[in-house]
């Protein structure tokens, strides 16, 4: 039920939308919310002790860490205002560290948590605070509420949609969502480009049914390159506050590459979306 929460708390990029989502919904449902800001220590400084090495180059990585942690504190001080205010309970954390151990830390952390709330990566801004919610989709085994840069406020989830192609992926979101759908007051499942099956919109509906939940189908055909716009663009005229999704991806090469609707929804969504992978 979501009484255990996490929020990354971005020290490069805007902080207000994941802070204002998160601590608005640890009200609304009385949870825990513990917030993790990190401080990106220089690679181009961790490489002056394999090339430099002695004295000099120890002081220089010091500096670097000591730089980095200030960022993650800036960051976290800021989330702890709000959180005062709001008085939900609530801790912090914050470390400095390279970008890929940053990403093993987060991801290990994440999977004690029911969700974990993250901004959405801005390509056109370089930030290592981007890869962040990659890390978490694929390595916390859990949902994670990806919250629009553009996002103002608090989370409205009274109309969700899901978006429903009969996989594993997509009936985990499913079922990672229940409370948000339980409490909903609208849900819409969007199925493009069906093809008839066992796991069928139809049968997600009567599924849904059963728990008090209730969701009708809207049915939708799309060119494979813009099922994420298609998508998008009925939950823009449905009103919708929440999307939920399967998350794609696939390893190469010890690299996560994420599937095309997915990584096309990271970069336009426009509504808030629960992904699980």
């Amino acid at each position: 039920m979501f009484r255990n929460i996490l929020v990354h708390i971005p020290s490069e990029r805007p902080i207000r939308p994941v802070i204002d989502v998160a601590v608005a919904l640890t009200v609304a449902r009385r949870s825990h919310l513990d917030a993790v800001a990190i401080g990106y220590e220089s690679m181009s400084a961790a490489g002056m002790i394999v090339e430099g090495g002695g004295a000099a180059a120890a002081a220089v990585m010091g500096a670097e860490q000591e730089r980095a942690q200030e960022r993650a504190n800036a960051a976290i001080a800021v989330f702890e205002i709000e959180a005062k205010l709001a008085k939900i309970a609530y801790g912090t954390r914050t470390f400095a560290a390279i970008p890929a151990e940053a990403g093993r830390t987060i991801g290990s952390l994440a999977r004690l948590y029911d969700m974990t709330i993250v901004l959405q990566p801005e390509p056109s801004k370089a930030s290592y605070d981007n890869e962040i919610p990659l890390q978490i989709l694929f390595n916390s085994g859990g949902p994670m509420l990806v919250v629009p840069y553009i996002h103002k406020g608090p989370l409205d989830a009274q109309h969700v949609g899901i978006a429903w192609d009969g996989s594993r992926l997509a009936a985990r979101a499913v079922r990672d969502a229940m409370p948000f759908l339980m409490g909903a007051k609208a849900v819409t499942v969007i199925a493009a480009n069906e093809e008839a099956g066992e796991a069928s919109s139809d049968h997600l509906v009567a599924h849904l049914g059963r728990r008090g939940i209730a969701a009708r189908v809207q049915r939708l055909k799309a060119d494979r390159g813009d099922v994420q716009g298609a998508i998008l663009s009925v939950a823009a005229e449905s009103n919708m506050g929440l999307l939920v999704m399967g998350g794609y991806g696939h390893s190469r090469l010890q690299e996560r590459i994420l599937g095309g609707v997915t990584r096309s929804m990271f970069d336009c969504m426009t509504v808030p979306v629960l992904m699980s992978h």
